[in-house]
């Protein structure tokens, strides 16, 4: 790789390296007038299919349904059940991806004019997942048809128990599967091992996105029997804000077909057709048509805040009401739970990371502990990931002895499939989840084996993954270039988020006019360039951190700082910041 600026230590200790190399770049900066092809070439789109990714439309990348297993015989059983008006269940998981699949599914069939309900578990009465408990309540209440979404791929006995007492389960799920799958009526999941190449290589949609073609194999069923002949065809395009809200929030690649259904869903969303999603929006003053980050970072917690500490029901009750005045209630509600979460997962990170400190040079970071709040945990676990640069599963541990983990793993590093074999092991209760995230149920008498076990398995993955750490540059710019308008230019190239990361800058050399601690440890700072520039720069979370005292002590210093330019509306008039990430002494 090319160092990008001569730059092979910095602050952080990392080589800044171009994402592409000079000559396939055309030189160190990107034109004006081809900087998105250059983005796109950098995130690897091959030149023959630029004009596809460029503007990326369902037409240009949806896989035909049909490609999944099982998909054909669960929009068969689906569109009997809408003939014959079946009642049917919707099972869903309590964070954004199984409240939007779960509302997907639940808005179509009402659609339909099928009588539906959605049944969301609560976090800590009932855990993750479907119990045979619930499935068999729910088909003695009267729907003896149930589609799991976000959840299922490991529910052997539930699913074995709902059969047992005639309750037919369709699983809709993404995280990965063992050999053997649940003996349900269908498991339609592209991370299936019995996938065939092509369906297989959709492993990265979230749920929803599976739901969302459930979804179109069920109405190109229902044409080809002749049902829209004297009634109107639900339009599954308008359900789109769903399907973008649920991939961005599970932090899916967007790439390929993930990255068409988040591009037409913001615009779908920004139509602001859905009234519980307006509500959101409003209750996140979210004034301007949303982007990625907003739904990953404003819309996407708030949902999440009713599985984490409130009623696990609350977003799919918002997502699916036509009542304006419960939608604006809930999202209030919403909003007001996710400031709660945020006080409990500031004092269990604090405690976390004063654990960590016990396996400070193992691969992966496991730490335990008495009494933490299961709903935030997954959270924390992102958190520890992000300051330890490496994997962490953080486990409450209730007062039974039964630890409930979550687990967050860095690029490289196959999480999910570690815990499925630690799993068929026998050390754990239950587990699953997919590369990047996972979830378990360990006694607290395993702990210490789970994490020689996790370690032995993923250190030489880890220390792979490491020693490929280097912060790749797309563009470098004078100060005066961070800016609204190049702010505005690189929206073309987007959405971003996981696998299509946004475009980091370098830009320097500039010396620190203010700086100090804003907010909870962010490094606030005015910064000047020799071109007589100033702009505004903040380091997240980095009070403590080694870039963080570095920036509050550069004593004039000049330096070179990397990261992400963004557009700042909350002045009198449009400017532009830098989210630091990195910087680099120039003198």
């Amino acid at each position: 790789m090319t160092a990008a600026l001569g730059i092979t230590r910095s602050i952080l200790g990392q080589p800044w390296h171009w994402r592409r190399t000079s000559a396939e770049m055309g030189g160190e900066s990107l034109a004006p007038d081809d900087l998105v092809t250059q983005l796109l070439l950098a995130r690897g789109v091959e030149r023959d299919d630029l004009e596809r990714q460029r503007a990326p439309t369902l037409r240009g990348f949806m896989p035909d349904p049909s490609l999944f297993r099982d998909m054909d015989a669960a929009a068969a059983r689906l569109a009997d059940a809408v003939e014959a008006r079946e009642a049917v269940t919707i099972f869903g998981d309590y964070d954004v991806d199984g409240a939007t699949s779960a509302a997907l599914l639940v808005r179509l069939l009402r659609a339909l004019d099928v009588p539906v309900g959605a049944y969301i578990p609560d976090r800590l009465m009932e855990g993750y997942g479907p119990s045979g408990a619930a499935l068999v309540k729910i088909g003695a209440a009267g729907s003896r048809l149930v589609v799991t979404v976000d959840c299922g791929a490991q529910a052997f006995d539930a699913i074995a128990e709902a059969k047992a007492a005639g309750v037919e389960v369709i699983i809709v799920d993404h995280h990965q599967c063992a050999t053997i799958l649940p003996d349900a009526f269908a498991v339609v999941n592209p991370n299936r091992l019995d996938e065939e190449a092509e369906a297989a290589i959709h492993g990265n949609l979230a749920a929803v996105g599976v739901a969302f073609l459930l979804g179109a194999a069920l109405l190109r069923t229902l044409r080809a029997r002749g049902h829209f002949g004297s009634r109107a065809e639900p339009a599954l395009i308008e359900l789109l804000d769903l399907v973008a809200l649920g991939t961005v929030a599970d932090v899916a690649r967007l790439t390929g077909f993930n990255r068409a259904l988040v591009t037409q869903g913001l615009k779908v969303m920004a139509r602001r057709g859905n009234i519980g999603m307006a509500a959101l929006m409003d209750a996140a003053r979210l004034t301007r048509p949303p982007s990625a980050s907003d739904m990953g970072f404003a819309l996407g917690p708030r949902i999440n805040a009713g599985g984490r500490v409130g009623k696990s029901d609350l977003g799919v009750r918002l997502l699916t009401t036509s009542d304006p005045q419960e939608a604006a209630e809930i999202a209030q509600e919403l909003n007001r739970l996710n400031e709660e979460r945020r006080a409990i997962e500031a004092a269990v990170l604090d405690e976390a990371m004063a654990a960590s400190g016990a396996c400070a040079n193992a691969p992966v970071a496991i730490v335990a502990g008495q009494g933490w709040h299961p709903g935030v945990i997954g959270i924390v676990a992102g958190r520890l990931k992000e300051k330890l640069h490496r994997p962490a599963i953080v486990i409450a541990v209730d007062e039974d002895g039964v630890g409930k983990g979550s687990g967050r793993s860095i690029s490289g590093v196959d999480l999910g499939a570690a815990i499925l074999a630690a799993k068929e092991t026998g050390l754990l209760v239950a587990g699953g989840g997919h590369a990047m995230a996972a979830g378990l149920t360990v006694e607290a008498g395993q702990v210490d084996a789970l994490g020689a076990f996790l370690n032995d398995r993923l250190a030489a993955d880890v220390e792979r993954a490491s020693g490929d750490k280097a912060l790749l540059i797309d563009a470098v710019l004078a100060p005066r270039g961070i800016n609204p308008l190049w702010c505005d230019a690189i929206e073309s190239a987007g959405p971003y988020g996981a696998g299509w990361p946004a475009p980091r800058v370098a830009t320097g050399p500039v010396r620190i006019v203010e700086s100090g601690i804003v907010g909870t440890d962010h490094v606030r700072l005015i910064v000047a360039g020799d071109d007589g520039a100033r702009f505004k720069a903040i380091a997240f979370r980095s009070a403590e951190s080694e870039l963080g005292q570095s920036l509050l002590n550069a004593r004039g210093r000049k330096l070179w700082l990397a990261g992400r330019a963004k557009r700042d509306d909350w002045g009198s008039r449009p400017a532009a910041e830098l989210h630091l990430e990195d910087a680099a002494w120039a003198d």
